[in-house]
């Protein structure tokens, strides 16, 4: 037989077999038994897109409103005179070819990094460094921008990147289980509405089929999501 922790076990009568509305779906993911530590909360949004076609693939970025917790460590990919603005906004290191050489020398203690534009030709070459890592700034994520002092401060904030994965499914960060219950809705509400907005115009039938939210350490819980609605 597998074994099931004693924390498993107190959770099996606090798990929900239906969706609940959203107000109730983050009050049962509250109500898990977990280890103490502040979990993260997560959303996961199974999408009815076909990833094989590439307007499908969905990519972007956005700005909860009460920010999920956690700042990030950015870097900016930027010409001199930028530097000491993308410095003041809360990057870790900014700049052009020396940022590029340390990069290629092996340094990566950071979590996201940004660019203008005009970079985007010299830092080409760490492709094949930073794009494994998803690292690799880009115009689709938000990353590449003429205003990187900006950039530099939503991300460092605590900005959100999301992209589908192979089987249609979008994963984001929407908070930390000690936020009250209602930040954690409203930043829920707040990812769910931009994805709503993103919908591919090729995209058939049910867009939206399944979102659930869950701890970092708990069982998911479905969220009942009223507005699908099925494209011939």
């Amino acid at each position: 037989m597998p074994f099931v922790s004693k924390r498993n076990k107190a959770n099996l009568p606090l798990k929900h077999k239906q969706a609940l509305p959203v107000a109730e779906a983050v009050s049962a993911v509250k109500q898990f038994k977990a280890p103490k530590f502040d979990q993260t909360v997560d959303v996961c949004i199974h999408l009815g897109v076909d990833t094989k076609q590439a307007d499908q693939n969905l990519r972007g970025s956005v700005s909860l409103p009460n920010g999920i917790g956690k700042s990030k460590r950015v870097v900016a990919f930027c010409t001199s005179d930028i530097v000491p603005k993308a410095m003041a906004a809360g990057a870790i290191k900014a700049g052009g070819e020396e940022l590029v050489a340390e990069i290629e020398k092996g340094w990566m203690d950071f979590d996201v990094a940004v660019a203008s534009p005009d970079m985007m030709r010299v830092i080409s070459k760490l492709g094949r460094v930073l794009g494994p890592k998803g690292l690799m700034p880009s115009p689709k994520a938000g990353t590449v921008t003429p205003n990187v002092a900006e950039a530099v401060k939503e991300y460092s904030a605590g900005k959100v990147e999301y992209r589908t994965d192979t089987a249609g499914n979008v994963h984001a960060v929407i908070g930390k289980m000690s936020f009250p219950e209602a930040s954690l809705q409203q930043n829920l509400e707040a990812f769910i509405s931009t994805i709503e907005k993103i919908r591919p115009a090729t995209a058939k039938g049910v867009y939206i089929k399944k979102v659930t939210i869950s701890g970092s350490m708990t069982p998911g819980v479905q969220v009942k999501y009223v507005n699908a609605t099925a494209e011939a």
